[in-house]
């Protein structure tokens, strides 16, 4: 292809596509995505059902967290050394498994508290190997011009999948009165992605040459740490959700303030994506050039400032308005996160700086969960998504000025790894 052909192709917006194996993996991760999606669903609304506790929707996020925290080094180490894609195909198949389980579990007619956090646990363990390797598998499968393009559209059929998973399990606890049809469908989703995995003909192959040593495995995290860049962008990620996450309560909002039952946390759980959904796919057309990471803190504020808004909130159409920005503003810091990541960490260590930034992410979300069920029950729940609001405002000001290099990022082909 000579130079202008190159150009050309890497401006489409489908530029990704022309990928065989791209397309795959992009089918297998919407349908998992969709799967997992319907199960959080039905998980969240059948433990609040059985403990009427908001702490107990912050298990929920521990028990999916503590694997990725104390698996990280391994995860990342495993990224490198071993087939990516093989990892992916074992990891979607255990999380086939865990639906069943919870099937099983809930055709209980007792079903134990204990056994639905024990095998969210094993669902946590499927995550913190699949994560690194999915995230390092993906620049393998697109030239380095088309990996913007990629990352939108991974990320919009990530939303797509989140939008579509909620409201179809929300409907199908609604319509059934229980938690048994949506796990089911899980499992047959699951193993399906399975199946498309399967086609994908990229073979990653061993990354890491180094023979293994604790200098190789903490590689990562040592590269993320010198790397301020790395550090800012995934550290303003930690801290923000980690503070304005209002997905955790969820339950509470559809059951004791909105009113609106299981279809309306469906649909609740849906709205974000919404918005996610369609920014990326405005983002695939109009992709961003300049300020890029001046335009990441900006939206990071957004996010909290939304998350106050249907924090105070007591009407259904402006709490969906609110998780409908909220999400928008959360996929133009995903988008720009993840291009930066991506360039900033050479070939060979994806795998380990990969691991290091799911520690972070699980720390956001799941170990976030349990922080929005801590504060729910000290607070209250409309104090204590308010005030995680606001500190996520406070955050973004503070790292404008601890991070001034990943502030003023101009352009993505600014960044670059340094191979050790």
């Amino acid at each position: 292809m000579d130079p202008a052909q190159d150009v050309a192709s890497a401006s489409s917006p489908f530029a990704a596509f022309q990928s065989r194996d791209f397309c795959f993996l992009a089918a297998a991760r919407t349908l998992s995505t969709i799967a997992l999606q319907m199960q959080a669903v039905a998980v969240g609304f059948q433990i609040y059902a059985l403990t009427h506790q908001p702490i107990a929707l912050g298990y929920v996020g521990l028990a999916q967290f503590l694997p990725v925290v104390t698996l990280s080094l391994a995860t990342g180490h495993a990224a490198d050394r071993f087939d990516r894609r093989a990892i992916l195909l074992a990891c979607n198949a255990l999380a086939a498994a865990c639906s069943v389980a919870f099937w099983l579990l809930a055709r209980s007619a007792h079903p134990s508290l204990f056994a639905i956090y024990g095998t969210l646990v094993i669902l946590g363990v499927s995550r913190a190997f699949s994560g690194p390797a999915s995230s390092a598998l993906l620049p393998s499968l697109v030239p380095s011009s088309h990996f913007a393009n990629a990352a939108s559209w991974q990320s919009t059929l990530w939303q797509i999948g989140s939008i579509g998973g909620p409201s179809l399990g929300g409907l199908l606890y609604g319509l059934h009165g229980s938690a048994e049809p949506v796990y089911l469908a899980a499992a047959i989703g699951l193993a399906a992605a399975t199946v498309l995995l399967a086609g994908v003909r990229t073979r990653s192959g061993r990354m890491e040459r180094r023979p293994p040593s604790i200098a190789t495995v903490l590689a990562g995290l040592r590269y993320v740490w010198i790397t301020k860049i790395l550090l800012g962008s995934i550290s303003l990620d930690l801290f923000a959700v980690f503070l304005g996450g209002a997905v955790a309560l969820l339950p509470i909002y559809a059951t004791d303030v909105l009113h609106v039952g299981a279809q309306g946390l469906g649909l609740l759980r849906s709205a974000p994506a919404v918005g996610a959904a369609v920014m990326a796919i405005f983002l695939a057309f109009r992709p961003l050039r300049r300020h890029v990471g001046r335009t990441m803190m900006l939206y990071v504020a957004l996010f909290g400032a939304a998350t106050v808004v249907f924090g105070l909130s007591t009407n259904f159409a402006l709490s969906l308005a609110a998780l409908t920005v909220l999400g928008a503003a959360d996929m133009v810091s995903m988008v720009v996160r993840m291009t930066v990541e991506q360039a900033a960490a050479p070939p060979s260590m994806r795998g380990r700086v990969s691991a290091v930034k799911f520690v972070f992410v699980g720390a956001s979300n799941e170990l976030g969960d349990l922080e929005s069920g801590v504060a729910a029950a000290l607070l209250g729940t409309v104090p204590a998504v308010v005030v995680g609001g606001l500190g996520t405002i406070l955050v973004v000001a503070i790292w404008s000025v601890l991070f001034p290099g990943l502030r003023d990022v101009d352009r993505f082909e600014d960044v670059k790894s340094t191979e050790e």
